[in-house]
């Protein structure tokens, strides 16, 4: 592995660089009903000449409607099925790999009304605060889980498995207590998939929203994310309150981040790598309805990217646009890509 902790296929040393993208954003939009694949592929093509190495993308993003990977409960929706087989073609011709994980929990909860895995629309679920805890709903995850792998994962282009995006106790009944059971539970059944159908299996993960660890200090957070003994990198969603989340300048942001990646790696303890995989200014955008100007956001991304790689996180965080257009600036791309 020539000293680095992520290697290619070949043996040769590799970093995920990159960003936060969705199937419903505008650069990727294109390949739903095969409306634009060739713009997609520019895009791609673009994104990777210029050095971007991984995306971290969510297998269904429920924001809208026409992009529910199962309608109903157990039915893989083939226009989504077409177009994550459109994407991972492309990722695999340009050398793009992607950091995957199957649910858009945020969309999913805000949007429960409309979910497949609702009871009340032929679901599972009852509640969506029983999401980890309800058996049925772990049947029809691991089935989710399941069909992706047998699908997509021996595919190059798949990078890892972001388990879950951002677990949280509300989605446990108001519990942290199993975090660890259900990350084995999910991780397990598939890196055992995973070795009887290809003969090796993904690097694994699971994320957190960062600000967790302060507001519920009481809880078990920090032991399943950072020390898992089934995950093999570690993942936060960075959003200091204050600071990186509602930005007044530039500095400040990033001698924050730069703290808390500091303090993530010292929680790992085993030398596993940490990935910012989310960060930026969430609350300017979504509850001031604000989007930075384009100089000041800039100049704020760069502080925040130098501030992940000198404090040893892994390839520089992975940013949240937070913008309309809901997309990286050219100038956040140029220094991503550097």
């Amino acid at each position: 592995m020539s000293g680095s902790y992520f290697a290619t296929e070949d043996g040769e040393p590799w970093m995920p660089i990159g960003q936060n993208d969705a199937i419903s954003w505008p650069e990727l939009n294109g390949l739903f009903r095969r409306k634009d694949i060739a713009g997609v592929e520019a895009h791609l093509r673009w994104l990777r000449q210029s050095g971007v190495t991984c995306l971290r993308l969510m297998l269904e993003y429920a924001q809208v409607r026409h992009r529910y990977f199962e309608r109903p409960l157990g039915r893989f929706v083939p226009a989504m099925v077409r177009l994550w087989d459109d994407l991972f073609r492309l990722c695999e011709k340009h050398g793009l790999r992607i950091l995957l994980t199957p649910f858009d929990t945020f969309w999913q909860w805000r949007h429960w009304r409309h979910h497949p895995y609702n009871q009340r629309n032929g679901g599972a679920l009852d509640q969506p605060s029983r999401f980890l805890v309800c058996t049925a709903t772990r049947r029809a995850i691991k089935a989710r889980l399941e069909f992706a792998v047998r699908r997509w994962g021996g595919s190059g282009a798949l990078f890892a498995w972001d388990l879950w995006n951002e677990i949280h106790p509300e989605q446990a009944e108001g519990s942290a207590d199993d975090f660890g059971d259900f990350i084995h539970d999910l991780g397990a059944f598939v890196r055992r998939l995973e070795i009887s159908l290809y003969g090796r299996s993904h690097p694994q993960t699971v994320s957190l929203f960062g600000p967790e660890l302060r507001w519920r200090a009481h809880m078990p957070l920090r032991e399943p994310i950072f020390r898992h003994p089934d995950l093999d990198f570690a993942s936060l969603h960075i959003y200091e309150e204050g600071t990186i989340d509602h930005p007044s300048d530039t500095v400040a942001p990033a001698l924050g981040l730069g703290r808390i990646v500091g303090e993530a790696l010292a929680e790992t303890r085993d030398g596993r790598p940490f990935l910012d995989s989310e960060h930026g200014p969430i609350h300017t955008f979504k509850d001031k309805k604000i989007t930075l100007p384009e100089p000041f956001d800039d100049e704020y991304f760069r502080h925040m990217q130098w501030a992940h790689l000198a404090a040893g996180g892994a390839g520089g965080g992975m940013r949240w646009p937070n913008r309309t257009p809901h997309v990286l600036t050219p100038g956040m791309r140029r220094v991503s890509c550097r």
